[in-house]
């Protein structure tokens, strides 16, 4: 991906909302590692809200209180430095006022430094494009850019995404920064335990007040199975921190590569 494609990317992308949204199909900070090139990949995100926001984000949202979201995500290693995704189904099989739904789907193309486990320093770049249920989101077409960087320091990783996100309308300045950042610490090659945050500060031009952004604290833990086996199991527990946050979530994620086999 030259230059010209990310800077074309960029001009096109104009902003969400100002308020966030009910709910997110995925809790996670990514760390510019993709499947192998010929692999299909499955992780399954699962985020249960005990405590969270009980009126509604905008009119017709699904409100987030109690509610469960269940992801099936899906990717293909094309090269060593791209992986194709896709988010089907997008799912709320609990919700306070609308019960089980179908949310919509996604579409998302990974571009990376090969190897990001190899390298002290790494980068990347995540752009996703997701069709919409009113209830959902409030426009029916959204976009992100998720820009990716990190540092792998021996034990600890230190990784930061500072994600835009948009649904078209208002301008380059009406861009929302929706950042997520994690500092984890790896006891061996299996374990990991790490402290992760997730924001929304609101449109580029105008950031929301502090009482309306969404600010949330996370402990996880990680575990990578064999090559084998290869189940990767990753959970969590948040915090919010402002009024415009949700107050107690969980997560839980499972995958493994598909078409690996012991004989390979």
């Amino acid at each position: 991906m030259n230059i010209r494609t990310v800077i074309l990317v960029v001009t096109c992308l104009v902003s969400v909302p100002a308020l966030a949204v009910a709910q997110t199909d995925e809790i996670q900070v990514y760390d510019g590692e993709i499947a192998p090139p010929g692999i299909f990949n499955l992780m399954i995100h699962n985020n249960f809200t005990l405590r969270g926001r009980t009126t509604p984000d905008y009119t017709g949202a699904i409100v987030a209180n109690h509610s469960y979201q269940v992801t099936a995500e899906w990717a293909y290693g094309v090269t060593p430095w791209m992986e194709q995704g896709l988010y089907l189904p997008v799912s709320s099989p609990y919700s306070t006022n609308y019960g089980s739904t179908l949310n919509g789907f996604k579409i998302r193309e990974l571009f990376v430094r090969p190897n990001a486990h190899d390298h002290t320093f790494f980068y990347a770049a995540n752009f996703e494009f997701s069709v919409n249920r009113s209830y959902w989101e409030p426009r029916t077409i959204t976009s992100e850019i998720r820009p990716i960087i990190g540092l792998h320091l021996h034990a600890w990783d230190l990784i930061y995404n500072p994600i835009l996100d948009t649904d078209y309308t208002g301008g380059l300045g009406n861009l929302q920064y929706n950042p997520a950042g994690r500092v984890a610490y790896n006891f061996n090659d299996r374990w990991a335990l790490a402290a992760e945050e997730y924001d929304s500060f609101g449109p580029l031009r105008s950031f929301q007040p502090l009482r309306d952004q969404f600010h949330e604290v996370w402990a996880t833990t990680n575990y990578s199975g064999n090559k084998f086996f290869g189940l990767n199991v990753e959970t969590g527990i948040g915090y919010g921190l402002t009024a415009g946050s949700d107050k107690i979530t969980v997560k839980w994620m499972l995958s493994r590569n598909l078409n690996v086999h012991p004989w390979h």
